[in-house]
């Protein structure tokens, strides 16, 4: 039988291992994307590549197609976190707030339709498009980049809605505040990081779309990430790893400024059902 320090070490030991393994899978695939766009080739055996070179990243600055992509998908996804924002937060708001037939059926639907491939469902939204005359609109595009961003927008802000005390926003009322001040200097301000974190993870649902958007998009309208398909046919390796350096840099931004928020638990809040 093992003594408790025996089982000590070797638990340490596996979670060393754990986490070793972790850092190789998630930093390894990044330390070659970043060594790989700044090497002038990099062959087979060499564990260095043969030379460094900043010409990738001027092919890619300097690519009309490359940014108009980088100008489509910095357009459409803060115009999806607005759009998103406006139909959402009130219902955010009233599933937070009120009580009535059907709510936890909605709220778990609303989930359920983001819990499988969307493929399927981008599929029959083209023949609905091509009816509606919408493929190869920025219409059209806007309506699938919404759909990826509902559930955040709508389940974030409901929790942070509902984690507002009553009793707050009461003391306000019985000073004499309307229910619009209430709600604009007590609810919001209280809800408001809740809501960033879902503003967040919309905006970066919708810059990573890719699949609905090349469906619905091309060839009119290539974003980053659909732009990335032409970039592995057509380009030198090096070309997408600067690309995709680029495509990442928005998403670890944003993400680091929302981490204070996620790691306090507004994002697993917002996927409890109350």
């Amino acid at each position: 039988m093992q003594s408790p320090s025996a089982r000590r070490a070797l638990t340490g030991t596996l979670a060393a291992l754990f986490a070793l393994a972790l850092a190789v899978f998630i930093i390894g695939p990044l330390a070659w994307l970043a060594v790989r766009a700044f090497a002038t080739n990099w062959t087979y055996p060499n564990l260095l590549p043969d030379g460094w070179t900043l010409k990738w990243w001027g092919l890619v600055f300097s690519d009309s197609a490359l940014g108009v992509a980088v100008q489509n998908s910095l357009f459409f996804a803060p115009i999806t976190v607005l759009v998103s924002a406006l139909i959402c937060l009130p219902a955010a708001y009233a599933f937070a707030r009120f009580e009535f037939p059907g709510r936890r059926l909605f709220l778990i639907g609303l989930f359920a339709a983001n819990a499988f491939p969307k493929m399927g469902l981008f599929v029959s939204l083209a023949a609905l498009f091509y009816t509606l005359n919408l493929m190869n609109s920025i219409l059209g595009i806007l309506i699938v980049h919404l759909l990826g961003t509902v559930v955040f927008m709508t389940w974030i802000p409901s929790a942070a809605f509902a984690a507002v005390p009553r009793s707050l926003e009461e003391a306000a009322r019985d000073a004499g505040a309307s229910k619009v001040r209430v709600f604009f200097s007590v609810t919001l301000p209280m809800a408001l990081p809740g809501i960033l974190v879902a503003a967040i993870m919309s905006f970066l649902a919708s810059f990573d779309e890719a699949q609905g958007t090349y469906l619905v998009g091309a060839p009119d309208y290539f974003t980053m990430p659909t732009q990335m398909y032409t970039l592995v046919l057509n380009y030198p390796t090096q070309v997408a790893a600067v690309f995709s350096i680029l495509l990442a840099i928005p998403s670890v931004a944003l993400l680091l400024a929302a981490h204070k928020h996620i790691v306090g638990g507004q994002l697993a809040e917002g996927f409890q059902i109350k």
